[in-house]
């Protein structure tokens, strides 16, 4: 119940539904395929949207988080999860394997290096071999 008949839930705070503008499925090599989807605006400035756990991946509404005209919006479901194959598998499947899938993804969408602003985040995650 909301506190007052006018407050509005959060869901009704995001920024308006948006459609990705490129699906694809990448093979990591060691018997995964990661689900990553691109919306908002690809000259934007990138963030990569990481799903909790376990096993649920990304939803449409995490799409409206950000400002689909400033961000070039990247969303991907981790191994094991939502439309990542081998379903709810295990192997090969630790936070190392997920440092790597992000490596594989900054390199394969080239998003460092159009925006310094955006390395900080993934500084961290390249630098641990």
């Amino acid at each position: 119940m909301d506190k007052f008949s006018d407050q509005k839930r959060a869901y009704q705070h995001l920024y308006p539904t948006v459609d990705p503008f490129s699906a694809e499925i990448i093979d990591t090599g060691d018997g995964h395929h990661i689900y990553i989807e691109q919306c908002g605006n690809p000259q934007g400035r990138p963030v990569v949207v990481v799903h909790g756990g376990p096993g649920g991946g990304c939803s449409p509404i995490m799409r409206r988080y950000f400002n689909p005209e400033q961000y070039h919006i990247i969303l991907f479901d981790q191994r094991g999860c939502g439309r990542s194959k081998p379903q709810a598998s295990v192997t090969n499947n630790t936070t190392w394997h997920l440092v790597q899938d992000m490596e594989a993804m900054r390199q394969r969408l080239a998003y460092i290096g159009r925006n310094e602003a955006s390395a900080p985040t993934l500084i961290p995650a390249t630098s641990i071999s």
